[in-house]
């Protein structure tokens, strides 16, 4: 916002410790729609992460906010739901880093000293062959912590540093949106790996586990997507790889809270509803459920991918054609399995509450819940055992869940051999295709947060966003952007945005790269 003549100029406050961090500053307007002659009616489809943070920032504002969400319960691709009165199932563990600077914003409207999260003290990988590594200890801030990295690796040695193609490496010290989508995006991440030359034992060890967490496997995912993600997390952040968790089940710890800020707003949150089309007309737009219509000076579309496509798909009058193609375009990744067992032992004390995995045939990681979550620790303590959660992903389009639920599970008794006699005293699975797949060339194609018509926003992690962010943090991203867009139509302030620095942190390594590029 524009200061008041004669006022100083206050400094943004930064979100975390790292001093290149960046900052997108809000559009400046009027504080709220209070000058309106009535405010503007806004309607959310979607209740996750990007659909939240759209309504909230609108709701703060003093937009009339309707949220519409299909399932019982809002959370999206992390919502949580009672498998039993002392069991909470969800779609899986989720990290939350420091440098996901918007989410945290989002969750500090319920928690403003994020009480609600609480740190690992570390996340190590582990190879298939026993090698194993570990990101507890090292330097946060680049470039030590690379140097920490690889004094201290089984898999990634000072000679295999010199074997590397300096000219292709130095792209991943580099990275700036959208630049190095149009440097590196036509090329898959498992081709961009072996160009660089990385040891086979340290792509496989430490870049599969990155690249999986897109739910894609290397080769079906874009080199730039990968290099902007180690630059997040590793290249051009020092806020360091350690993650938190949530202390709880995600409905106690965030969506409930959530929903209750919302309500307070005076936003009004429908859950178990689902949007079959919506009409735009001269006044607006009509957004069609089961039951009603809902009028609607604005519109953001906050789905999935085949929610999206659903929707536009019944809906002709949103867009115009060329937009209307790239939504039928969009892809998901492959499936994936998320099996939580119930045990009637506990795992060994020493064990990280997550463990990355390469190698194995299906497992792609293990969490011990007890060891985090409120819940499961209650449940530990009541029965002696433990709540341990397994992750496969990118696996067939034709998967039978029960093959891939044994191999899991013997999996788990292997890697864990104390648990190899454990009992599944409960279990519970989530088998789901519904992750954006961002495939080589993709791109440029992907649609935006702005469309052909400037009262209907996109949000989501499937959404094209020009800030160094991925995952969670796009999505929220992309949430508080919808937002800012919206409320630029009516001269209202949007809302800061931050991000890791859109740059390589060296000097001179960018000169290098940029030099190799040319």
């Amino acid at each position: 916002m524009l200061p008041m003549r004669g006022l100083p100029v206050e400094p943004p406050i930064r979100p975390g410790r790292d001093r290149n961090a960046e900052v997108l500053p809000a559009r400046p307007g009027r504080p709220s729609a209070s000058h309106l002659d009535r405010p503007p009616r806004a309607v959310v489809v979607g209740g996750g992460i990007a659909g939240v943070t759209a309504a909230v920032a609108l709701a703060e504002r003093g937009l009339s906010v309707r949220l519409v969400e299909k399932e019982p319960d809002l959370g999206g691709r992390l919502q949580g739901w009672s498998a039993a009165p002392d069991r909470t199932m969800t779609r899986g563990f989720h990290a939350f880093f420091k440098q996901y600077y918007n989410l945290r914003a989002l969750l500090r409207r319920v928690s403003p000293d994020l009480g609600m999260l609480r740190p690992v003290a570390d996340y190590p990988l582990l190879h298939v062959d026993g090698t194993e590594e570990s990101f507890a200890g090292i330097p946060r801030t680049p470039p030590w912590n690379v140097a920490g990295f690889v004094l201290r690796s089984k898999t990634f040695t000072l000679a295999d540093l010199r074997r590397m193609n300096p000219a292709a490496a130095t792209r991943l010290f580099d990275v700036s949106i959208p630049r190095t989508y149009a440097e590196l995006d036509a090329v898959d991440a498992s081709t961009f790996l072996r160009d660089i030359g990385f040891p086979a034992a340290a792509r496989h060890l430490a870049f599969e586990v990155f690249s999986r967490s897109f739910f894609a496997d290397p080769v079906n995912l874009s080199a730039a997507e990968l290099a902007t993600m180690f630059h997040i997390y590793f290249l051009g952040s020092s806020e360091g790889l350690i993650f938190d968790v949530p202390r709880d089940a995600y409905p106690t710890t965030l969506w409930h809270p959530l929903h209750r800020l919302l309500t307070e707003l005076g936003a009004e949150v429908r859950t178990g509803t689902s949007v079959s089309r919506i009409e735009r007309g001269p006044a607006g737009f009509t957004v069609h459920t089961a039951t009603e219509r809902l009028t609607a000076d604005a519109v953001v579309l906050a789905t999935d991918v085949r929610g999206l496509r659903r929707l536009v798909a019944d809906s002709p009058t949103l867009g115009d054609p060329g937009w209307r193609s790239r939504i039928a375009a969009l892809r998901t990744a492959p499936p994936f399995l998320v099996s939580r067992l119930w045990l009637d032992r506990p795992a060994a004390p020493h064990r990280a509450p997550f463990l990355g995995t390469s190698g194995f045939r299906l497992l792609d990681n293990i969490s011990v819940l007890d060891l985090f979550e409120d819940e499961a620790r209650t449940w530990r303590a009541n029965t002696g055992g433990s709540v341990v959660e397994l992750h496969a992903y990118a696996l067939p389009d034709e998967v039978d869940q029960n093959q891939v639920v044994d191999d899991l599970t013997a999996q788990l008794r292997t890697v864990y051999p104390e648990l190899a006699e454990a009992r599944i005293r409960h279990e519970e699975h989530v088998l789901a295709q519904d992750c954006p797949l961002f495939a080589p060339g993709s791109f440029a194609h992907r649609p935006t947060v702005t469309t052909p018509d400037p009262a209907l926003v996109l949000a989501g992690d499937l959404v094209r966003v020009d800030l160094p962010v991925a995952l969670m943090e796009r999505a929220a991203t992309s949430g508080f952007t919808a937002a800012n867009a919206l409320l630029g139509h009516w001269r209202i302030r949007g809302h800061d945005l931050w991000s890791v620095t859109n740059s390589g942190r060296s000097p001179f390594l960018r000169r290098a790269a940029r030099r190799s590029a040319g």
